[in-house]
């Protein structure tokens, strides 16, 4: 199917020491997880730029080893309530692990920011990708990937049934009567599941989105699964056309099967751009990234994005076929269909994944703007995820330069239209339950 390309959308992953595990290290670079100048400029220079979406990855461990934008940082909900307070139109999205969380707790957190920012929340799913965090949770191990996304399920549908405590008008605050809320329209929620037992109701009203927008990234089957039945934006991670194509396919049609319309999905394709004046200088500067990476690092992110340990092979022999393996299994096998198609050797796809996993387009702003407009006439999806490789400079320059061409030609909103995330991205509103089990008994 054809994307429609005159609502293309963009959202920003601002991982704040950058996307490109060196990017912290280039002249110029501002970072910082916990910098909140740095990510309130971002936020506004994303909301100049007419963005769908400010999005905050997170995890809940830490460790030398890891990215240095995951290493230290700022709870994200938190940091988005601040944030939301500069901003007026931005969608403000936020990970939060169904593994390593309550639905009570974290369904008042999301209710609380959607109310806070008039209706711009978005909650991104993970069924955590770090074993890592079992410890910190009084957990012996990270549990198996199917209890993981089976717990993330049977989470979802107990926040939501949260969400529906109450009705929209269920606070009424009649001082005549002395009437505060109308017990009719709360509702209870008792449920009872393989992994959750909560009663409810939630101490908070309906949020102004009726549910903040659900986001998920399934690589793994269990994770595709879980996205085409409950996701509403899907990232994919597409370093060629052809996978990012397939998944989107698989997506649609696995999101059919569960009785969904697969047009209230919108798909985000990963793109990593580097602006510079020329082609050459944008080249000049991906080469000064890859100066400052640290091979061993390298080799060891590619491990870890793969699920296997790649440091007994012979970095110049072909990449081997390995079952996509660890938490990260949809990196995996992008990572792996792109060494395939290429014929890559083990150190041709370190260095290619080194500055991302996702699609990499270096160039001028036209030619930034030329190859997001060919993948989504080629319907890879329905927008990107930009991944700046550092801050500020390589965003600035995405917005400032890149953004007005898509604009001109007719590929991008040149103002908000709409009040919501739900508007940005033209997703229904999902009516309270209660409400639509009285029209369908009036209509009988």
């Amino acid at each position: 199917m054809s994307a429609d390309t005159s609502k293309m959308h963009l959202v920003v992953l601002a991982l704040a020491a950058g996307n490109h595990s060196a990017g912290w290290r280039m002249p110029g670079a501002l970072a910082g997880s916990q910098n909140f100048t740095l990510l309130k400029h971002l936020i506004e220079t994303a909301e100049r730029g007419k963005f769908d979406l400010f999005f905050l990855a997170d995890a809940v461990n830490s460790s030398p080893s890891m990215p240095p934008s995951m290493m230290l940082r700022l709870e994200p909900i938190t940091l988005l309530t601040a944030l939301a307070g500069c901003t007026k139109h931005i969608g403000l999205a936020a990970t939060a692990s169904t593994t390593y969380s309550e639905p009570y707790n974290l369904a008042r957190l999301f209710a609380s920011l959607d109310h806070l920012s008039g209706g711009r929340a978005a909650w991104n799913v993970v069924a955590g990708a770090f074993p890592e965090a079992a410890g910190n949770f009084g957990r012996e191990a990270h549990p198996s990937l199917d209890e993981r996304y089976g717990r993330a399920a049977e989470f979802i549908e107990v926040m939501k049934g949260l969400w529906d405590s109450w009705e929209e008008d269920s606070f009424v605050m009649d001082q005549a009567s002395g009437r505060y809320v109308d017990p009719a329209k709360m509702h209870p929620l008792n449920h009872r599941g393989e992994y959750f037992s909560v009663t409810g109701p939630l101490n908070i009203t309906r949020p102004p989105q009726g549910y903040p927008v659900i986001m998920q990234a399934g690589g793994s089957e269990p994770g595709r699964d879980l996205a085409a039945a409950t996701g509403e934006v899907i990232y994919s991670v597409a370093p060629t056309l052809q996978v990012g194509k397939e998944f989107r396919d698989d997506i649609r049609r696995r999101a059919e099967k569960f009785g969904r319309n697969p047009d209230h999905i919108k798909i985000m394709a990963g793109v990593c751009a580097i602006v510079g004046e020329t082609e050459a200088d944008a080249r000049k500067k991906l080469a000064a990234l890859g100066d400052l990476v640290d091979s061993a690092t390298a080799l060891k992110t590619l491990s870890d994005k793969l699920g296997h340990d790649l440091s007994g092979y012979d970095l110049d022999s072909p990449m081997p076929d390995l079952p996509p393996g660890g938490p990260m299994q949809g990196h995996a096998k992008a990572i792996l269909a792109m060494a395939r198609e290429k014929g890559l050797t083990i150190r041709e796809v370190r260095d290619a994944t080194t500055a991302t996993s996702h699609r990499l387009l270096v160039g001028t702003p036209e030619q930034i703007a030329d190859g997001m407009e060919e993948w989504l006439e080629a319907g890879v999806g329905d927008g990107y995820a930009v991944l700046p490789p550092w801050f500020p400079g390589p965003f600035d320059d995405f917005v400032d330069e890149v953004v007005p061409i898509l604009q001109k030609r007719g590929l991008f909103r040149t103002e908000y239209t709409g009040t919501t995330l739900r508007d940005h991205l033209g997703l229904p509103w999902p009516e309270h339950p209660a409400r639509l089990a009285a029209q369908l008994s009036a209509a009988e």
